[in-house]
């Protein structure tokens, strides 16, 4: 039993923590961040203010991950995010399918948890800074309401990853709020004032079908009148969750301390939607469905942006401008709303892609007045333009894992970020982050410690890709294009198994990218046409051109219903078939269009199908393609680009197996194996269901020998993108074995890296 008397005063509980690193924002960008750090061993507090982590993923929010995929619909091909996100959302796709946001929850508590570096501290919210000097912080103050205690957090590192940017404006650090003017960046998409300088918040909702008839009484704060929602006729019984991304509000107010009056406007526009929906008559389809679910929080968009020692912009994401100093990529379109959002007469997003993938460098991720703290997710540094593209949350998680392996060599170095950002620290932080599993375009894994590039590379078979064998015949109802690995030289020749269903023409033609690493296919090389003949028939391709070096070539079939093509069930790592194909979700209609004068490039968007569908076009290819040798695992880099860049086992290899052999024996502590997750699946977290809970191309099966035969680590069932593989005692051998099983009869085993580390 408690009693106390009364007493003049009490206070709360005191709490003082001190840490290499505090990170402040469980959000995803939050979670990668802390992470990172945490298993290079920082001590890390993570603080944050909400039940739950994964911020607007989380499922008090329900918003789906999404990066440089963008719902494959844009060109960048095997874009999806590596490193920690994507261990996560491997992780869920394995855990979760169906995309329950509760589960989701739970996958990111479990990766936090079984971090001993960690220190989460939830339903603790910052409120205050103390500085050691100007441009230094010493301590953040926080309170959690529900254990009653207030927290003082001292350590030498922070990171604001909250959103808003709590600490970042508390202590001082330079930002900037709403929209920059063309003139000051020359910035030819930044938006006039009937447009509006933010983006608002969403909140959403989810229904249930009870089988049986439900009533329905609004609270007296619903929207009465949904015509005062111009789109209002967009609602249906279908659409729920972040389908719902465009009921949004706010971008006209103070979209950081105007959130609770936001929250209340979009409450009423959800509950007045709903009443609609139920009441109005015109959905006899709802009689039986209930309100399952409404947010209690909005997902923000955007509120601070704070100011580092460069400011990404437009045109750095257009022209894919390169960095000496990148160390994360972004592909999200520069996708920007209207202020007024639900109650715009303008469409809800106004979205425009590059042709690829676009590096953000290192001097965005740290403020330029305030020497100890860091930014990640939507607060680093970059006009309102760039940031279109750069708040996503899969973009945030990525910046999220640079700015944590980034704090890891501050600590270690004692150094602070901006001098992190030069000479050796840089390179030191680039391959920190390669060995992680972060590709970072244009850059090359060079890392003098891994011992696999001294070692000789044989492997059991290779494949030469020859064939692509029928599986089933299809109509020719949307342009097709097999994507495929040449290399320098003369261009194979390809024969094609088609039916016609009468006297038609096939229209064919030989693209490349004008840009080396893109997958935007904007150069012609050669064109064909082919009359054809009723019934099946084969076509042979000879374009009679050649390349001066390895390149992705787009073998395209032009639409003609009156066609049918053999398609193929094989599924090979780095090999793909896209299709001139529409997704509206993001504002892909077959061909960019932009208008004059917003500086967007026109080209065609060519993507892949979900599979099931997608399948590649069945063909031979004279001479093979030569493109996936062993050598491929110590090229420095573990996903396609200009090649496959995989070491592919020959499909009627019964043990497939690769050996790395030294001269003499060396001492082994760490072998970390790159397995082929395919990174083109944007893996969206929440509300879209997946087919697979494994990726075809993941070998599950695989065993790791000595020089003596003696097995060192076996696996059965491996679903990961990255196994790490640290030996209780060092291993002393001259080789080592990888036998691998094939991941199915269509699928040959393949290895993106294999690294080795004394």
């Amino acid at each position: 039993m408690i009693r106390s008397s009364g007493v003049p005063e009490r206070s709360f509980p005191h709490v003082i923590l001190e840490a290499d690193l505090v990170v402040v924002g469980g959000g995803l960008s939050g979670v990668c961040c802390a992470l990172t750090a945490a298993r290079k061993g920082v001590h890390v507090i993570l603080v944050q203010d909400r039940p739950v982590l994964g911020g607007n993923a989380s499922s008090e929010v329900r918003l789906w991950i999404l990066g440089a995929t963008s719902h494959m619909g844009n060109n960048n091909r095997w874009a999806r995010e590596g490193g920690v996100v994507d261990e996560i959302l491997v992780e869920n796709t394995y855990r979760n399918p169906e995309g329950n946001p509760v589960v989701f929850d739970m996958v990111l508590l479990d990766k936090v948890m079984a971090e001993p570096n960690v220190t989460l501290l939830l339903n603790t919210a910052v409120n205050e800074v103390v500085k050691t000097d100007e441009g230094t912080i010493g301590t953040v103050k926080a309170y959690c309401s529900q254990n009653q205690t207030a927290y003082e957090l001292r350590a030498p590192l922070f990171t604001d990853a909250s959103g808003d940017g709590v600490v970042g404006f508390l202590a001082g650090a330079a930002f900037r709020m709403g929209a920059e003017s063309t003139e000051e960046f020359g910035e030819l998409f930044a938006p006039a004032a009937d447009y509006g300088e933010l983006l608002g918040h969403s909140l959403y909702f989810y229904t249930k079908d009870t089988g049986r008839p439900v009533r329905y009484v609004p609270p007296a704060f619903a929207l009465d009148d949904i015509t005062k929602i111009p789109r209002f006729r967009s609602f249906n019984t279908e659409d729920y969750g972040c389908r719902l991304w465009w009921i949004e509000y706010g971008g006209r107010l103070d979209t950081v301390h105007d959130t609770e009056t936001i929250k209340w406007e979009l409450w009423k526009v959800v509950y007045g939607v709903w009443n609609y929906i139920k009441n109005s008559g015109k959905f006899p389809e709802a009689e039986t469905l209930t309100l399952e679910w409404v947010g209690m929080i909005p997902g923000k968009r955007e509120s601070r942006r704070f100011e580092g020692d460069y400011i990404l912009r437009q045109q750095d994401i257009v022209a894919q401008r390169p960095f000496e100093d990148a160390v994360a990529y972004g592909g999200w379109s520069i996708d920007l709303h209207p202020s007024d959002g639900v109650f715009s007469e303008k469409p809800g997003c106004n979205q425009w892609h590059s042709k690829g993938i676009y590096a953000i460098p290192y001097r965005c991720l740290y403020s330029r007045n305030i020497g100890n703290l860091f930014f990640s997710g939507r607060l680093i540094s970059a006009s309102h333009v760039a940031f279109g593209s750069s708040r996503v949350m899969g973009t945030g998680a990525y910046l999220g894992q640079a700015s944590g392996m980034a704090a890891v060599l501050c600590h270690r170095h004692g150094v602070l970020p901006r001098q992190l950002g030069q000479g050796a620290f840089l390179a030191e932080l680039q391959k920190e982050l390669m060995r992680s599993g972060q590709y970072i375009p244009g850059m090359v894994l060079r890392d003098k410690e891994d011992l696999t590039g001294s070692a000789a590379v044989t492997v059991s078979s290779k494949l030469v890709l020859e064939e692509l064998k029928p599986f089933e015949w299809r109509v020719l109802e949307l342009s097709t294009a097999q994507m495929l690995p040449l290399g320098a030289g003369g261009c194979p020749s390809f024969l094609l198994y088609v039916e016609a269903l009468e006297d038609t023409v096939l229209e064919v033609e030989l693209k490349v990218s004008g840009k080396a690493g893109n997958f935007t296919p904007d150069v012609s090389l050669a064109k064909r046409s082919f009359r054809l003949r009723p019934g099946r028939q084969e076509v042979v391709l000879d374009f009679g051109v050649s390349f001066s070096e390895e390149c992705y070539g787009f073998v395209c079939l032009y639409k003609n219903p009156l066609v049918k093509v053999a398609f193929s069930a094989q599924r090979i790592s780095g090999v793909l078939s896209v299709f001139n194909l529409v997704n509206e979700a993001v504002s892909n209609y077959g061909r960019q269009t932009p208008p004059e004068g917003i500086g967007m490039e026109e080209f065609e968007f060519w993507c892949p199908q979900r599979r099931p569908e997608g399948l590649n076009v069945a063909m031979k290819i004279s001479p093979g393609l030569d493109a996936f040798e062993g050598k491929n695992i110590c090229n420095g880099i573990a996903r396609p680009t200009v090649r496959p860049n995989a070491w592919v086992a020959d499909p009627n290899d019964p043990a497939p197996a690769i050996r790395l052999t030294w001269e003499a024996p060396r001492r082994i502590r760490r072998v970390v194996i790159k397995f082929d997750t395919d990174a083109d699946h944007p893996m969206e977290s929440v509300l879209m269901a997946h087919p697979e809970t494994v990726m075809p191309f993941c070998v599950r099966d695989f065993r790791l020998l000595d020089g003596k035969g003696e097995v060192l680590y076996a696996v059965t069932g491996n679903y990961q993108t990255i196994r790490v593989i640290d030996f209780a005692e060092p291993v002393m051998t001259q080789s080592l074995m990888l036998f691998l099983e094939h991941p199915s009869l269509d699928t040959p085993a393949a290895i993106f890296e294999i690294l080795c580390y004394e």
